[in-house]
């Protein structure tokens, strides 16, 4: 009997040792996340990348790769092409090239002046090209592209440029991610977000968000009739892997989804690169899309 009550005891205590363990690392955890702040978030990100020196020897970045357009709901389709991402000091560019004469590509960049948008057909620009368009200032910033972008904001981040606010801890996906709110000084039309990996701090994901409020009408039933509009962009990078010297993501995916009263309309590109090239020479004219 006595051995019985021994080894009861001796299982109570055991199951008391590990939740006594459990909280404490739960606390820990916990701390760690609360003593967490923007700038420190900021350092352990750039580290994710790569060493000072070896971010500071890239000037020019150039990714190369397929993508895929696909378009939701009524009148949908997908379409298939090329992709490539190209950087260089504080110009940068992102266009698609796809097999369909509908719709033959997508293309978006800064001149290190004035962010620019191709045209799908003379004088016709693609939703998402309207909405970059519309929102230019937004994206002029160095944010639009992430870290495979040379021109990434936080590479060479400036406080008299922009404020990062740590926002703590989100959920992608289920996974729990780090969450930095970006505001220019500039202003912005969108609420701006960036998360991390909690594990590598690698930048996993920017959104984009806007409301515009539904407009007066004349009178007081076509006020009612009348709706905001939400629009959610968001760049989602993944597939992390060493290119040259740098921990760079092979995945990069767009997706622009605008809510209505009418209901809501998503669209998706997604870009799979494989050839990567540092330091190459890249004219300055590329980065002027609308001119091509």
């Amino acid at each position: 009997m006595r051995n019985i009550q021994f080894a009861a005891s001796h299982k109570i205590l055991a199951i008391g040792f590990i939740c006594a363990l459990l909280v404490t690392g739960a606390l820990a955890q916990k701390s760690s996340e609360e003593k967490l702040t923007a700038e420190s978030l900021l350092a352990k990100h750039l580290d994710s990348i790569g060493t000072t020196e070896d971010r500071n020897g890239v000037h020019s970045l150039m990714a190369v790769g397929t993508a895929r357009a696909t378009f939701f709901g009524r009148g949908g389709g997908v379409a298939d092409g090329i992709s490539v991402v190209a950087s260089k000091g504080d110009k940068h560019m992102v266009a698609m090239k796809f097999n369909t004469s509908d719709y033959p590509f997508e293309k978006m960049g800064f001149d290190g002046k004035d962010f620019s948008v191709g045209y799908v057909k003379p004088g016709v620009r693609s939703t998402l090209g309207s909405f970059l368009r519309t929102n230019e200032k937004s994206f002029g910033n160095g944010v639009l592209g992430g870290t495979l972008s040379n021109s990434w904001a936080l590479l060479n981040f400036d406080p008299k440029e922009a404020k990062l606010k740590y926002a703590g801890t989100k959920k992608i996906d289920g996974k729990k991610v780090y969450a930095l709110d970006y505001s220019p000084k500039k202003g912005s039309d969108l609420d701006i977000t960036l998360f991390f990996d909690t594990e590598t701090f690698h930048h996993v994901r920017t959104e984009y968000k806007r409301v515009i409020a539904a407009r007066q009408g004349a009178t007081v039933d076509t006020s009612a009739g009348q709706s905001e509009t939400r629009y959610l962009f968001v760049e989602d990078f993944g597939d992390y892997r060493t290119e040259g010297k740098l921990m760079l993501p092979h995945s990069y995916k767009m997706s622009l989804e605008i809510l209505t009263g009418n209901g809501t309309t998503s669209y998706e590109w997604l870009m799979n690169l494989d050839r990567f090239s540092f330091n190459t020479p890249i004219d300055d004219k590329d980065f002027n899309v609308e001119a091509y």
